[in-house]
């Protein structure tokens, strides 16, 4: 009997570690009770390496509290988190912490100390040598477009509130962590910068190979940078899925409600023009070799464009194939509304 159960005994362990492991970040049955308040409630989810996950929701609905529990700023009265398979409690919250960049809403930078210095204090704690702090600083700091020579010598309170935010984002970034948290981290800038620079780090590529996990009360934030979003409402996950999971497959009316009032917007900006390629007629096929956009843009981002361009109103797209379309907006509504009429129906 026990030669037979062996090999299903392998397979098991072989399966079961095998999905662990591609979990980068675990949390199971997580609750938080400040007295008889519960702020996070039996909340349960997995994130995989290089994903990013939103935390979307009201204030109140215990997303933040979710968040540092990540790396200890907040104690779980229940259930466990596990980091690259580690359980959390099995090292020491400072030795945790420098594994994980974090970033705050608002501006966290030491006011004594310069840019570079500001974004070398995990680096030094780490040992590196002033070469290597050096070269990673001034790398950050041309990603987020603050050019080394102009910005590493200055203080805080010589930035604008967008320049400190990338400060704080390259100091976050400095060791290279694998898990990055962000709390909130365009929320004190306007709301047109806020949009400009959160659309400019979403395509940057050092959060692209980041396991990121992000609080928003911002839906259209949410939609823009997260692979997928986790809605919750008093201290529960009310959905998680992919954005266009939440728009088009609503778990609830809550979910359906907190979303309408933006849900044209969402949807065009979710929807690529890869995903209804098809349904733009073959009729506006190119022959120039010339194109404007890739097919992976957003629609929303593709009919940008076409307003932009005042005297055609049209934008040639490109696809993977090499096929190019020269599309206008009416073309994009009516591939967009046939798709969604699909994606409804299945």
């Amino acid at each position: 009997m026990d030669s037979i159960l062996l090999p299903f005994c392998i397979l098991f362990l072989y399966l079961f570690c095998f999905h662990y492991h591609c979990f980068m970040i675990t949390a199971r049955h997580l609750t938080k009770s400040f007295g008889p308040v519960k702020a996070v409630d039996n909340v349960s989810f997995e994130i995989k390496e290089g994903e990013n996950l939103v935390l979307l929701g009201t204030s109140g609905c215990g997303k933040t509290t979710t968040l540092k529990m990540i790396n200890r700023l907040i104690e779980p009265s229940a259930g466990r988190i596990s980091v690259n398979g580690v359980d959390i409690n099995d090292q020491s919250p400072e030795a945790l912490r420098r594994g994980i960049g974090y970033v705050l809403q608002h501006n966290s930078l030491f006011p004594h100390y310069t840019v570079a210095e500001n974004i070398a204090v995990v680096p030094q704690l780490l040992q590196w040598d002033k070469k290597r702090i050096k070269e990673r600083t001034e790398a950050l700091l041309i990603k987020l477009n603050l050019p080394p020579d102009k910005y590493l010598s200055v203080y805080p309170h010589q930035l604008s509130g967008g320049q400190q935010q990338r400060v704080n984002i390259a100091r976050a970034l400095a060791a290279d962590p694998p898990v990055l948290l962000m709390d909130e981290p365009f929320g004190a800038l306007d709301t047109i910068t806020r949009t400009s620079i959160s659309k400019e780090f979403s395509e940057i590529d050092e959060f692209m190979r980041k396991t990121i996990v992000m609080v928003t009360h911002d839906v259209q934030e949410a939609f823009l940078m997260g692979d997928r979003i986790c809605l919750m409402r008093e201290g529960r996950i009310v959905q998680i899925g992919k954005p266009l999971e939440l728009l088009f497959n609503p778990s609830s009316d809550f979910v359906k409600e907190f979303l309408s009032a933006s849900y044209l917007r969402l949807a065009l900006g979710a929807i690529r023009v890869a995903d209804v390629w098809d349904d733009i007629s073959n009729d506006q096929l190119s022959e120039t070799t010339n194109f404007d956009l890739g097919a992976h843009e957003s629609l929303w981002t593709v009919m940008e464009h076409a307003i932009k361009n005042k005297e055609t109103q049209t934008v040639n797209i490109q696809n993977r194939e090499g096929l190019i379309k020269k599309v206008n907006n009416e073309a994009l509504f009516r591939a967009f509304y046939q798709s969604v009429s699909g994606i409804k129906r299945g």
